[in-house]
């Protein structure tokens, strides 16, 4: 009990800038074996949004509260994969080969259609999580953090991983079997509580969206890196609201 509570503390710090004790060393071996909770701490997320939204509901118009919901997720997670994913996009439009692309991603300087994409993409999760019924609002904020952090685990087993021990992705060799097993039960539990049945196919689809970002990652990339990682995760979030608004 104590060494799981230790672990899900490591995967919160590294995920969040809430202030968890920060006195845990958080060794490559630790951090990746945390992996397994991600989702665990998806599901946090989500839940807090559902208090900010249980609470300012009346107060505040949908459309004002449902910007501040997904600006509150931002800040909570520092931003964390918009990085990822605005260098992903300003790769993919400017890289010829893997090199480059890999190369623009790892760059911080953030160009015009990094830019142009993160914003558009925000905007999408947006207009989707404006027009849930509110029947399955709370039932979105829970799931798309926790489909968000658990694609990354997904992808960290199943692709290869390009960073060297170097730049800091070696916590990613420790990710194998049990992170993945843990973290898929972990979201099939969720959307079966969360939606019944029709979670199942929420998963079902979430599985084939996921096998899609690996076959693309090991043509396209030739494998995954932390950055990948996080754009992966803003990616699922944003499919997984459109798919709950569709299929719900």
């Amino acid at each position: 009990m104590k060494y799981g509570w230790e672990q899900f503390r490591i995967a919160l710090g590294f995920l969040t800038v809430l202030p968890v004790d920060r006195s845990l060393e958080a060794t490559p071996m630790r951090l990746g074996r945390s992996m397994a909770l991600f989702p665990a701490v998806g599901l946090l997320l989500g839940l807090g949004l559902v208090v900010i939204d249980s609470l300012l509901g009346a107060l505040i118009p949908r459309a004002v509260l449902d910007f501040l919901l997904l600006l509150i997720l931002v800040s909570v997670t520092g931003a964390f994969h918009l990085d990822g994913i605005a260098g992903l996009l300003g790769g993919l439009a400017n890289g010829t080969d893997r090199e480059g692309v890999r190369a623009t991603i790892h760059d911080r300087r953030i160009g015009a259609i990094g830019v142009v994409g993160l914003v558009m993409l925000l905007f999408f999760k947006y207009l989707c999580l404006f027009n849930l019924p509110l029947s399955v609002k709370s039932a979105c904020l829970i799931f798309m953090p926790a489909a968000g952090r658990w694609v990354q685990v997904v992808l960290a087993v199943s692709c290869r991983h390009l960073r060297s021990r170097e730049e800091g992705g070696d916590f990613l060799e420790h990710v194998g079997e049990r992170e993945l097993l843990i973290a898929c039960s972990s979201l099939i539990v969720v959307a079966l509580v969360l939606f019944g049945l029709k979670g199942i196919f929420l998963a079902f689809l979430l599985g084939i969206s996921a096998a899609l970002l690996i076959k693309y990652a090991e043509l396209r990339l030739g494998g995954v890196t932390g950055d990948i990682l996080g754009a992966a995760s803003e990616l699922m979030e944003a499919f997984s609201l459109l798919i709950v608004l569709a299929v719900i």
